[in-house]
């Protein structure tokens, strides 16, 4: 019974508009729904993703507007990775950003890869990461784009790091309960700090990895615009998936119990530090309500849900992306 990587990764935005915006028109992915927060209908949930809306390269956004700023610290999903074919790629980008006026460093090493640093306008922290041909889990499809070389987009999710205080509680999970193993570790590039811990899972790899950063010197994060709600990781099936609520049960871990969210199913818990994880079926897959040609065109409700479309949609404010 093993994790297969990283699932998706869930941000707030305080406008949805200007978020797609940045993410289809600047980094080039594919809206695939556009549907509901589930747990509060009144606002939008928007999910990025490769050509196809494959697991394992999604990026999701709930629309909170007037939503204050986040804060740094511990206990957060400091940094989400973006994963792109090689070195080459980070200088299209770079150039892009540029262009763009997009926030940005320059391109630095991070556990052995060529990786670019940079912010979108929510000032979520997020980092591009060459995958120059290294083993591990398979990359996405691209989103076919007329200014994006297909050899230079986006293709998946890469490593996400995790900022605590404390290490030793939140790794005891990753490793006892969740089974990722200890692969390596490299310099932190803020300071004199301890080195980031590397951890995977599956077949490894850059879609497969959480960074630890130990930070006893900061505050505990506040989570606002731009910042990270949780981070999902792939249980391959059903049948594993109900193995896994047995295994936080069995090892007394709260959780959310069984989640059925129509295009995966979910269970929902925090580590000992407080970042919320969750565990999501690789099916059945966005393409269930909508033809794969036409995905994210229309709001799409799950079949719970749409009974209560028109007040639902009597109640979300009007979404112009265009």
């Amino acid at each position: 019974m093993n994790l297969l990587g990283l699932h998706h990764v869930s941000i707030l935005t305080g406008k949805a508009e200007r978020n797609y915006k940045f993410y289809t028109k600047i980094l080039g992915m594919r809206l695939v729904k556009k549907t509901v927060n589930q747990d509060d209908t009144s606002s939008y949930h928007l999910f990025y993703a490769d050509a196809e809306g494959n697991p394992g390269t999604e990026v999701t956004f709930f629309d909170i507007p007037n939503l204050g700023s986040s804060y740094r610290g511990t206990s957060d999903i400091s940094t989400v990775s973006l994963r792109v074919p090689n070195t080459d790629s980070l200088l299209f980008w770079k150039e892009r950003f540029k262009q763009a006026g997009v926030q940005h460093d320059e391109i630095e090493k991070r556990a052995n890869r060529d990786t670019l640093a940079f912010k979108d306008f929510d000032g979520t922290r997020l980092i591009l990461v060459a995958d120059n041909g290294e083993e591990g889990v398979r990359p996405g499809v691209p989103w076919v784009r007329e200014d994006i070389p297909t050899e230079h987009a986006i293709i998946g999710l890469g490593p996400v790091t995790l900022t605590v205080g404390i290490a030793e509680p939140t790794i005891g999970v990753l490793t006892e309960v969740m089974g990722f193993r200890y692969v390596g570790a490299y310099p932190s590039l803020e300071g004199d700090f301890p080195e980031i811990l590397v951890y995977a899972t599956g077949e490894g790899g850059s879609g497969a990895e959480v960074h630890i950063e130990r930070r006893p010197d900061l505050p505990k994060a506040r989570l606002g615009r731009g910042g990270v709600h949780h981070v999902a990781f792939r249980v391959p099936n059903e049948e594993e998936y109900n193995q896994w609520a047995q295994r936080l049960k069995d090892y007394r871990l709260p959780n959310s119990g069984k989640v059925e969210r129509y295009y995966f199913k979910a269970l929902y818990f925090r580590e000992p530090n407080g970042i919320l994880f969750e565990l999501s079926t690789d099916k059945p897959g966005f393409a269930t309500d909508e033809p794969m040609e036409t995905m994210g065109q229309k709001l799409a409700l799950p079949p719970f849900l749409e009974p209560q479309r028109k007040e639902i949609e009597e109640k979300l404010r009007p979404l112009n992306l265009n």
